[in-house]
């Protein structure tokens, strides 16, 4: 393969001739060995598309500051720009090979940024790939920057974007589906369940109801926690004091992100808590893990009630998308809820390894930050799909079984609850007791026990009017 050589404060490199990182990039490449025996292998850890695009455009943002200021010159902050341009139009893919495991601090992929568009801006002003004249990765692409708060800024805008792009679309999808089985199926009676046992009734619409309200609680809390990523710790520098930036960068940095990217990202006041500390990633992991417990919520009890189709409840009549079975003909499996219930799952453990790192906030500097973006991206990648999948091949197609659902209502003994204020509670728990050992209607029951007479019953045992409180 040929290369070219490229130097950094340890020596000289080469790299390979045809992409546009330098000598850092190529260190940490051949140093981080990890997740896999070759570049293919290991790029399931790079970092995510978005990540790096959200990288590029503060780094544009920080060369037009630095322009404004004076402290950059206009044609190298305009070259820089272009190349962030193309990088965040994915026109440098391959360009970002580094993996997760590497520094904690990130210094390895803030180098990867800064020579990639150093040397794509080179390229472009001179027609030479790389190198570090006249644009510098460090004296102009990373001016008034450091790793330690360039990083951590980074990982507020990507998982900002990954909640406004993904997240947030995605819940409004599933919960707009699922409302609108609520309104179809709101006088849709049924039997309500508690321990897994029959309970008083519902309606299928309330049971909808209640899982598209569980994800609009998980779309409020998503939307707190976006809103807790947009003030950036840009401007910190190595510990938080602001060494070496000019203090106004930071703000014009912020504006220009602000505008190119459609979030109302701000200055963090205190930058040694952006820097030392990442409770509001934390809270994007928590908040999305939230919206993966209301998934698996929705998606078991989906499952269950499409349980059978004979010998389950039976109640739910689900898409049929593939066979569901190898040995056995006609079997048709829950394959979305059981898709999005992994997902749940992961996402779940991707929110502990989150909170593990979250907790490595040694003095002024967080040594775990690749981690923590790196779950809380996935998560937000992976649940987004799921929902989204779980919606379009289920939600849509998902039919009541009504004869079943009468078959169940009719059954139930719970409808006794209704005479609780007729004939007290011990004596509608006997009427129960004996329907249930004797194979009795519950009329057949209070009636042959002398508590009530079947006209009486019939007028008070309605399941319609057992949906609401008492008028």
């Amino acid at each position: 393969m040929p290369t070219r050589a490229e130097s950094d404060s340890m020596g000289v490199v080469q790299v390979p001739a045809d992409c546009y990182w330098a000598a850092q990039t190529q260190r940490s490449k051949e140093n981080f060995l990890i997740g896999g025996a070759t570049d293919a292998e290991r790029a399931r850890f790079n970092f995510s598309p978005m990540f790096i695009a959200g990288y590029a455009a503060l780094k544009q943002a920080c060369a037009h500051a630095n322009a404004d200021l004076k402290l950059l010159e206009a044609k190298l902050a305009k070259a820089i720009s272009q190349a962030a341009d193309e990088v965040q139009a994915n026109k440098l893919a391959g360009n970002f090979p580094l993996v997760v495991w590497q520094t904690g601090s990130g210094t390895q992929t803030n180098m990867n940024l800064n020579e990639v568009l150093a040397g794509r801006a080179n390229e472009i002003l001179t027609g030479t790939r790389g190198g570090k004249s006249p644009v510098h990765p460090n004296d102009h692409v990373n001016r008034g920057q450091s790793s330690n708060d360039t990083f951590p800024t980074a990982m507020h805008i990507g998982a900002a974007l990954a909640l406004q792009q993904q997240m947030l679309p995605a819940l409004k999808i599933a919960r707009k589906a699922l409302e609108q089985k609520a309104n179809k199926w709101q006088k849709l009676l049924k039997i309500g369940r508690t321990h897994l046992q029959d309970a008083t009734p519902i309606t299928l619409g309330q049971e909808f109801g209640a899982f598209a309200a569980q994800l609009d609680y998980a779309e409020a809390e998503v939307q707190k926690a976006l809103a807790a990523l947009l003030p950036l710790p840009l401007g910190g520098t190595a510990v938080g004091t602001g060494l070496n930036t000019h203090a106004k960068m930071p703000g014009l940095a912020a504006k220009y992100l602000a505008k190119r990217l459609g979030l109302k990202f701000t200055v963090m006041e205190n930058k040694f808590f952006g820097l030392s500390a990442h409770e509001p990633l934390l809270n994007a992991s928590a908040a999305v893990r939230t919206a993966a417990v209301a998934a698996m919520k929705i998606a078991n009890d989906v499952r269950l009630l499409g349980s059978g189709p004979r010998c389950g409840l039976n109640e739910l009549n689900l898409p049929a998308n593939e066979p569901g079975s190898s040995i056995m003909p006609g079997k048709v499996n829950p394959t979305q809820c059981e898709a999005l219930s992994m997902v749940c799952c992961q996402v779940i453990g991707n929110d502990a390894a989150v909170t593990a790192g979250a907790l490595q906030g040694h003095l002024q500097l967080n040594v775990f930050k690749p981690l923590i973006i790196h779950n809380v991206l996935q998560s937000v990648q992976l649940l987004s799909d799921a929902l989204i999948s779980f919606t379009e091949n289920c939600v849509v197609g998902l039919e009541p079984n009504t004869p079943q659902l009468e078959r169940h209502l009719a059954n139930s003994l719970m409808l006794v609850t209704a005479l609780n204020p007729v004939i007290g509670y011990d004596k509608a728990a006997q009427v129960a007791k004996k329907a249930l050992k004797e194979n009795l209607t519950l009329e057949e029951a209070a009636v042959k026990l002398g508590f009530i007479e079947s006209k009486t019953f019939r007028a008070k045992v309605r399941p319609e009017a057992m949906l609401h409180p008492d008028k």
